[in-house]
């Protein structure tokens, strides 16, 4: 039964997975976010913090999981995440900063 519909960042599910009781099913999940999880823990909180804490309304939590997720590293790369809507230079500028700066 779906309780929410969140938005979850990769190093938030490897948290909940490590509450779970150990089996097969978590193995392969596990395994799935070792080989894609590119940010610790800590800086995938950072980065979030920083871009929740900027406001912009254009960056929903759907845009915030994948900058965590991916890493972008130039507007290009921020162009594919924001297909639904089109960023201005400054506020490219601004993401690919927090994403610099947390590494």
């Amino acid at each position: 039964m779906i309780i929410d519909r969140t938005p979850l960042n990769m190093n938030e599910v490897e948290n909940i997975l490590n509450d779970i009781p150990d089996s097969e099913k978590k193995e392969q999940a596990m395994d799935f976010l070792k080989k894609f999880l590119k940010a610790k823990p800590e800086q995938a909180k950072k980065i979030k913090d920083k871009l929740e804490k900027m406001d912009l309304m254009k960056l929903k939590r759907e845009h915030t999981v994948k900058i965590v997720d991916l890493l972008p590293q130039d507007a290009s790369d921020i162009n594919k995440i924001f297909t639904d809507i089109s960023l201005n230079e400054d506020e490219t500028n601004k993401i690919l900063e927090v994403v610099k700066d947390s590494k």
